[in-house]
């Protein structure tokens, strides 16, 4: 990896400044006016609109009902230093990437601020939220040639990372008013105060623009007054409950890529049973194909085999794939405009499932396939919960596996839930632009919230069986078996968006075999 470079250094250095002494930039003024010099006139990127650019629109104006007179303050977040001066790619916060359009690694330190309208007659720009609220982007536009941020600064010139959009493209890509984020806290602070505007923000996304909401209130004497920025992280995340027609379709497009990956990792297992560290090659292959099609993965992909697979959330993936195992593949590609699917598939790895296998899938399918007809528009999301565990209960009872004298029924009563032993986890959680979405919603709308049409969640029940787990026979041990689905609630029902990745256990044999 190329490195930053200066052309000298002070007798006392402090150690935040010592990471330039590895090498040296000119800085002669020849140098300087020889690289500003001989370029050719830039032009525009030219971004036309970006198709989810209507639909933030709406998605604006419905937050902006819902937290009226308020100078709201959503920002896509700052990058994130991974070791010493080297940075994550970046991936902007979701409130921002959901009302704005803007995905994969687009402007860092961006801020997104809708400016209340006091009346009907001022100008609520771009948007049409007259009277409501005017947005504005304020972003760190392309640098000048003449600006040594060019070809000096290995964070942000366009020596280093590529050239950034003008302020004339990011409007015409997101519909917005663009501005220079060096006017953002002249902005924020207009007519904060006491009888003024009151300002949130959406907090845990950008360190440097809490503390920049939090000194403007402090100098403006603000009072806590009845809003808090929890009432803004709380109303960008319900905004999502249920999606657009525009993040419909991005779904659609993300389990296809996914499912795409899963097939990619069935042809891999060959390899990966060949090498030491087998589960890292279907880590490999299934998350190299989401940065090929998509933008990356949506989470840490799950690759567990044998043992492996009872742990819900293994990500270390260093182990080895063996015949006859149950290899757990959880994994969801994040396309480019950073929705993500989540879909989980128990694979046997030489294609065949054992007896008891079978037997612990088809028990882990009948309860998903409960949930499903438990996902219908008027229910409570947590009825598809309830409609799974009953499976799960009932076939634990049937095998002997609950306590001496605790039947189906007492173990699904609040003082029971001996089952759980065996499936800690929920059933479902909604899906979206992250693969925990609307994850700071109110408990009414989430887990007690009524099915709506377009909903979209996960069905994943499971079983895990642990390898020292006494309460089980011996033949169960050491198997865990998850199927997980992506579910559009529809008008009359649900569709299943990853019916197309088999499910039966003999549809699942046949797959892998077609694959070979």
């Amino acid at each position: 990896m190329s490195e930053p470079t200066t052309s000298s250094q002070p007798d006392e250095q402090g150690t935040a400044d010592r990471g330039s002494n590895r090498s040296h930039r000119p800085a002669s003024t020849a140098f300087k006016n020889f690289v500003m010099s001989q370029w050719s006139p830039r032009t525009e990127l030219g971004l036309t609109a970006s198709p989810a650019a209507p639909y933030t629109v709406a998605r604006r104006a419905a937050l902006s009902e819902r937290l009226p007179g308020v100078r709201l303050v959503i920002p896509a977040g700052s990058l994130k230093t991974r070791s010493n001066d080297t940075d994550y790619r970046f991936r902007p916060h979701s409130a921002f990437a959901h009302l704005t359009g803007l995905g994969t690694d687009h402007q860092p330190d961006a801020v997104l601020v809708l400016h209340p309208v006091e009346d009907g007659s001022g100008d609520a720009g771009p948007d049409g939220v007259d009277g409501g609220h005017h947005a504005v982007l304020y972003v760190r536009p392309l640098a000048p040639r003449d600006n040594e941020e060019f070809y000096a600064d290995a964070r942000y010139g366009e020596f280093w990372v590529g050239a950034r959009p003008s302020l004339a493209d990011v409007e015409a890509l997101t519909g917005i008013e663009a501005r220079h984020i060096d006017e953002l806290g002249d902005a924020l602070a207009k007519d904060v105060g006491d009888g003024g505007v009151r300002l949130l923000v959406v907090t845990g996304a950008d360190d440097a623009v809490e503390s920049l909401v939090e000194e403007l209130r402090l100098e403006a004497g603000e009072d806590e007054g009845a809003l808090t920025d929890e009432a803004l992280v709380e109303a960008t995340s319900e905004l999502r409950l249920v999606k657009d027609e525009y993040e419909i379709e991005r779904m659609r497009e993300a389990v296809a890529r996914t499912i795409e990956g899963f097939e990619a990792v069935v042809r891999a297992l060959p390899a990966a049973k060949e090498h030491r560290r087998g589960e890292r090659v279907v880590e490999t292959t299934f998350d190299g194909h989401a940065r090929l099609e998509g933008n990356a993965v949506g989470y840490e992909t799950i690759a567990a085999s044998g043992e492996h697979a009872t742990t819900l959330h293994w990500i270390r993936n260093d182990g080895v794939i063996h015949d006859g195992d149950v290899l757990l593949l959880d994994g969801g590609v994040e396309v480019d405009s950073l929705y993500t699917a989540d879909v989980t598939r128990s694979l046997p790895v030489d294609g065949e499932y054992t007896d008891v296998q079978r037997k612990i899938y088809q028990a882990v399918l009948d309860a998903a396939d409960a949930a499903f007809d438990a996902a219908r528009p008027g229910a409570k999301f947590r009825d598809v919960h309830a409609a799974a565990m009953e499976v799960i209960a009932a076939r634990l009872e049937e095998w002997g596996l609950l306590p001496e004298g605790v039947t189906a029924a007492d173990a699904l009563a609040d003082d029971g839930q001996q089952h759980r032993r065996w499936m800690v986890h929920g059933t479902s959680h909604h899906l979206g632009l992250d693969v925990h979405d609307c994850a700071q919603a109110r408990r009414e709308l989430y887990l007690d919230g009524v099915l709506e049409p377009g909903m979209v969640f996960t069905i994943e029940p499971g079983l895990y069986f642990k390898a020292d787990d006494l309460a089980v026979p011996e033949e169960f041990r050491g198997i865990g078996v998850r199927i997980e689905d992506d579910v559009l609630v529809t008008v009359d029902g649900n569709e299943n968006l990853s019916a197309a990745l088999p499910r039966r256990p003999e549809d699942v044999e046949a797959w892998m075999a077609s694959l070979r």
